[in-house]
């Protein structure tokens, strides 16, 4: 199999984090890394483009010859694959916990951080737009209160005492709210000792370009 991505992109990275914290539980996944350079546009190009035709990254080859192009379903079929390991728990009730926990901060935080990264200092040189910005700000203040109560218990991980998907989520976009320069989780207590355990642990660590 081959994954093609790109450092930073949090899409790519969310599958990254994934794939590091199950090889550290013991999973052997067989996949090549193919980085894509989208600064020069290599994403957008008629090689790339039959493989997913958005352009998007990441995209999952398999060996059959088929395409997977969203990251999240590109670990779920990692989960099903190689299921030795897994970050889900394979009990109903703990597992649609888990999938809540990062479903809600997907739509409540990440889709919005991403356009916020872009809308302030987009690595791919959309221009600026300091409103909408602010506006973006805003909406995320709900979704980041949700993370805060969650890790209120002290828990090292956002669904309990284990790293999850919804840590590699998390860790991902925050990790481009970095390239900004600025941070949005300065005042939140919570979320700053998780953001600061996660990316510090060996486990992941090489994952984290700053």
């Amino acid at each position: 199999m081959k994954l093609y991505t790109v450092p930073l992109a949090p899409n790519p990275t969310r599958v990254t984090l994934y794939l590091a914290e199950r090889r550290a539980q013991g999973a052997d996944i067989p996949v090549e890394p193919v980085v894509v350079n989208t600064l020069k546009g290599r994403h957008r190009e008629p090689e790339h483009l039959a493989r997913n035709s958005f352009g998007t990254l990441p995209v999952l080859e398999l060996d059959s010859g088929a395409y997977v192009t969203e990251s999240l379903s590109i670990i779920d079929y990692f989960e099903a694959a190689f299921p030795a390991a897994c970050l889900l728990p394979s009990d109903p009730e703990p597992l649609a916990y888990a999938r809540n926990i990062e479903r809600t901060l997907e739509m409540r935080v990440t889709h919005d951080l991403a356009a916020w990264v872009h809308a302030t200092k987009s690595p791919l040189g959309y221009e600026a737009n300091a409103e909408h910005a602010a506006a973006l700000v805003a909406r995320m203040q709900p979704g980041f209160d949700y993370a805060e109560t969650l890790l209120a218990d002290g828990r090292a991980f956002l669904t309990g005492s284990d790293p999850s998907i919804a840590d590699c989520t998390l860790a991902a976009f925050f990790q481009f709210m970095r390239y900004t320069g600025l941070d949005l989780i300065a005042e939140r207590e919570q979320l700053c000792r998780w953001d600061t355990g996660y990316r510090s642990r060996p486990e992941v660590e090489d994952c984290f370009l700053m």
